[in-house]
């Protein structure tokens, strides 16, 4: 999808909010309520929900929610004929608003499983409206409890894929700089993307580096999207200011919250895709190279000290089928 060049319009929202929903409608209304409780979504705010034709349900029971809560007046339900993904959701969602509503300043992309911390998205409005070079943003993303979740990040490398699987503490130490997880603080911090589950964007990098690539079903749409606006000259900041608990995984099933699920096939597609796309066919080898042997590390380690792998089944055997380009038969069917 094209992106949308319409200016700015008197009376267009200063905030869109996009919200994808696929079967997570109680999540959805949920959020809905953490964004219009109080002050949290700014006077000139207004929220678009799109509906990945769930088909069980969720637009009745998110249309019944607008109305008996008295939100209709800025929050639209789009419902969408078929499931093409998350990212041909949000950009549909986008190109809504701007027809219907005006071109907003800025877009934030938030997650159906998130709960907006009250008055959350002030710090990173302001963030971003004070600093002109920033053209990305992310939340501070937490548990209930308000434990701090991974949600700023370095762009995946060789050296990345190998440490973030070998999980080993001098091999972090020695590949730090490549370590995919940044540090980050109380204070803001440049970063090279973050988490889409809250990520605040200036419509006009969306005109200068296009939306979502739709070639992503689910997953790394966000990493992409933040690796072509910094070819852009588009900074990217992790905002700790600006609070949102994540329930992380509810919306996909793939959790740490609960027994994990077998990775789906668009996981693999999406992270080869995204190697494929920004360093080449050659590249993305390697890096699929340095995924397995890092995961054989982390293996050996789990062997040696009698533990148990607890994470997605049969992951490093899905993952050497998708190396060699075979599919298995489970992870045919898409859902977000």
């Amino acid at each position: 999808m094209s992106p949308v060049r319409n200016e700015p319009a008197a009376g267009a929202p200063g905030l869109l909010v996009i919200i994808v929903n696929y079967r997570t409608a109680d999540l959805v209304i949920d959020c809905l309520a953490s964004l219009f409780e109080g002050v949290t979504l700014p006077a000139d705010g207004a929220v678009v929900v799109a509906d990945g034709a769930s088909g069980d349900g969720s637009v009745e029971r998110l249309r019944s929610a607008i109305d008996d809560h008295g939100w209709q007046r800025r929050a639209h339900l789009l419902a969408l004929e078929t499931n093409l993904g998350f990212s041909h959701a949000n950009n549909c969602a986008y190109a809504h608003a701007c027809s219907a509503l005006g071109k907003p300043r800025h877009v934030l992309f938030l997650n159906p499983d998130t709960v907006v911390r009250p008055d959350g998205l002030r710090p990173l409005l302001d963030f971003v409206e004070s600093h002109l070079p920033v053209g990305i943003a992310g939340a501070l993303l937490e548990d209930p409890d308000g434990t701090p979740q991974a949600c700023a990040f370095r762009f995946p490398s060789i050296l990345g894929e190998f440490e973030s699987e070998a999980k080993l503490g001098p091999v972090s130490k020695v590949l730090g700089k490549w370590q995919v997880a940044a540090a980050t603080g109380k204070d803001p911090v440049r970063v090279d993307w973050v988490s889409g589950a809250a990520m605040l964007v200036r419509s006009e990098v969306l005109d200068r580096v296009g939306l979502l690539d739709e070639s992503y079903f689910l997953y790394y749409e966000e990493v992409d999207f933040c690796r072509r606006a910094a070819a852009a000259g588009w900074q990217c900041w992790h905002v700790p200011q600006s609070r949102i608990v994540h329930l992380v995984g509810c919306s996909t099933g793939v959790t740490r919250h609960r027994a994990p699920a077998r990775r789906p096939h668009y996981w693999f597609a999406s992270r080869d895709r995204f190697f494929s796309k920004h360093h080449g066919r050659h590249y993305a080898r390697w890096a699929n190279v340095a995924w397995i042997a890092g995961h054989l590390v982390f293996r050996l380690r789990l062997l040696v000290e009698r533990k148990m792998f607890a994470g997605p089944p049969h992951l490093l055997a899905d993952f050497l089928l998708h190396s060699l380009g075979v599919r298995s038969g489970h992870l045919e069917t898409p859902a977000q």
